[in-house]
C-alpha cells in the first residue's frame, strides 16, 4: 500500500515547497504570491521505508460560493477526503492566526492523522511561533524549514509512525514512486500534454475526458497557474494527461506567476509524447495558436488539434472543411494532422478525440527496416534524381532510421552538404506518402560519406 498524505494549510505557509522538497523535484511552482497553487497536484516520494502519495493543495480559505476560492476550497475539502494521513503546515514566523485555528478544527473533525509541521524555523526567527502552534490541538509542531532542508529527518519519522499505527504496522512498499513528467521508464503511462491560448476549455476538456470535476474551471482567463498531471485510463492504455496554463504571446506575458506558468506549460510540451492542442471553434488557428503549433512540430511531438466549442459552429461540415484547408496550408511541417471537433463543456467528440491519440502515437512511435527504405530512396531518385552542382550530379548512397520517437532517418551522400533544401522537402513529402507517417513531424539528417554496411556485407 501507499501512503497518501495531503499537505494542508492557509495560503503562502510553504506547502509547494514543502513538497517540492519531499518529492525531490521542482513539481510545483513556488512564488511569494499567495495563491498560485490552485488545484491539487499529487507526487510520489520514498520517506525512510515508506512509499508515498504526496498532494499539495491550495490554502483553505473562507469564501463566496461560485467564487475562483470557493472552488479552490473543494479541491482542498477533496484531497482532505482521499488522504490517509493529513501533512498541517503552518508560518512558524506569522505565528497561530485565525484561518490556522479554523483549519485545525477542519483537521480534528476528518478523524485522520495529523502531524503538525511548523515552517519556516530556520535560525530562531520561528522558535517562538513554533512553541505557539501547541495551542492548536493536533499534536506536537515539528520545526522545520522547507525551503532550507531542515527538520526533515523528524518529520519523515512522524510520517512513517503515523502510516505503521494506521497500516497496522504492515511492511511498506519502497520500490520508487512513478516520478514526474521527465522521468523514464519502460513502462511508465503515455503523457499527454493539453495546451492552447487561455481560457479554451483545457481543465474542462480534462474534466470530461476523466468524467469527475477534478479540475478548477470557470469563465475567469488564467484559472490554470501550473501543469498538473491526473492519471486515467482508455482502452487498456495507461495515460497521464497534463492540464496547462494559458499561453500567450510573450510580449504580454508578465514577470512573476505567470511567467512561472508560461515556463511550466513549455517544460511540459517538451516531455510530453503526445500533445492536444486545443482552440477555440470561434476564433480558430489564431497566430498564438500557429506558434503552438510550430512549436510542438519542433520539439518532436507528436500533434493533435482539437477544436472546442464545436456545439456552437452553425455550419460544421463546412467550417470542418476550411479548417482542415487552412491548417494544411498554415501548418506545413506536420502535414495531415487531424482535426477533432469537440465539446469540452458538453463531452462530445471525446472519443474521436482519444482515438485520434493512440493512432498518431502508433505513428509517432513507427520503425522502417532499412531494405524497405532503400528501396523507396532509390525509387525517388529515379523518379526525380538529385540536382547537379558545378556539373557534378549529386548520389545519395544509404538510407537508414535511427530512432523513431519522432520518427528519425540518415541519409548518406559524398556531397550532403550540397543537396537544396527543396530536394530534402521532396524527401520527407514522399516518405509520408509512402511509410504513412502524416500528422507527425519527420526529422531528415543528410550525412557525408558512403553506405555505413558495404564493408559488413
Amino acid at each position: 500500500m501507499v501512503a497518501k498524505i495531503a499537505i494542508v494549510g492557509r495560503p503562502n505557509v510553504g506547502k509547494s515547497t514543502l513538497f517540492n522538497r519531499l518529492t525531490g523535484k521542482r513539481l510545483a511552482l513556488v512564488h511569494e504570491a499567495p495563491g498560485l497553487t490552485r488545484d491539487r497536484r499529487g507526487g510520489d516520494a520514498v520517506i525512510g521505508s515508506t512509499k508515498v502519495r504526496l498532494i499539495d493543495t491550495a490554502g483553505l480559505e473562507e469564501a463566496g460560493e461560485g467564487t475562483i476560492q470557493a472552488r479552490m476550497r473543494g479541491q482542498t475539502e477533496a484531497a482532505l477526503k482521499e488522504a490517509d494521513i493529513l501533512l498541517f503546515v503552518m508560518d512558524a514566523r506569522a505565528g497561530v492566526v485565525p484561518a490556522d485555528e479554523v483549519f485545525a478544527d477542519l483537521a480534528r473533525a476528518s478523524g485522520k492523522p495529523v502531524i503538525l509541521a511548523a515552517n519556516k524555523c530556520e535560525g530562531r526567527v520561528g522558535q517562538s511561533g513554533s512553541y505557539e502552534a501547541f495551542s492548536l490541538g493536533v499534536g506536537e509542531p515539528i520545526a522545520i524549514s522547507a525551503e532550507h532542508g531542515q527538520g526533515l529527518i523528524e518529520l519523515g519519522a512522524a510520517i512513517e509512525a503515523a502510516w505503521a499505527e494506521l497500516s497496522g504496522g504492515g511492511e511498506s512498499e519502497a520500490q520508487g514512486g512513478e516520478g514526474d513528467i521527465d522521468a523514464e521508464s519502460q513502462d511508465r503511462p503515455l503523457r499527454i500534454a493539453i495546451v492552447g491560448r487561455p481560457n479554451v476549455g483545457k481543465s474542462t476538456l480534462v474534466n470530461a475526458i476523466l468524467g469527475e470535476d477534478r479540475l478548477i474551471t470557470g469563465p475567469e482567463a488564467g484559472l490554470t497557474r501550473d501543469s498538473i498531471s491526473v492519471e486515467m485510463s482508455w482502452r487498456g492504455q495507461d495515460m497521464r494527461l497534463f492540464d496547462t496554463a494559458g499561453l500567450r504571446r510573450k510580449a504580454r506575458v508578465k514577470a512573476g506567476a505567470e511567467y512561472l506558468s508560461v515556463g511550466d506549460a513549455l517544460r511540459a510540451i517538451q516531455f510530453a509524447e503526445i500533445v492536444i492542442l486545443l482552440v477555440d471553434a470561434q476564433a480558430p488557428l489564431e497566430k498564438q495558436d500557429l506558434q503552438i503549433a510550430d512549436l510542438v512540430a519542433r520539439e518532436g511531438r507528436a500533434l493533435v488539434i482539437a477544436i472546442n466549442k464545436w456545439d456552437l459552429v452553425s455550419d460544421k461540415k463546412e467550417q470542418l472543411k476550411e479548417l482542415q484547408r487552412e491548417i494544411e496550408r498554415l501548418v506545413p511541417q506536420v502535414r495531415g494532422v487531424r482535426l477533432v471537433p469537440v465539446s469540452a463543456l458538453k463531452a462530445s467528440g471525446l472519443t474521436k478525440l482519444m482515438t485520434a491519440v493512440l493512432d498518431i502515437y502508433e505513428i509517432w512511435n513507427r520503425r522502417i527496416p532499412t531494405a524497405e527504405l532503400n528501396r523507396w530512396l532509390k525509387e525517388m531518385q529515379e523518379r526525380h534524381p538529385p540536382p547537379a552542382v558545378r556539373g557534378k550530379r549529386i548520389r545519395l548512397r544509404f538510407m537508414t532510421q535511427p530512432n523513431a520517437r519522432p520518427p528519425t532517418f540518415i541519409v548518406f551522400s559524398s556531397r550532403a552538404e550540397k543537396l537544396p533544401e527543396s530536394y530534402r522537402r521532396y524527401l520527407t513529402q514522399g516518405l509520408r506518402t509512402a511509410f504513412d507517417l502524416l500528422a507527425v513531424p519527420i526529422r531528415l539528417n543528410l550525412r557525408k560519406g558512403k553506405n555505413p554496411y558495404a564493408s559488413k556485407r
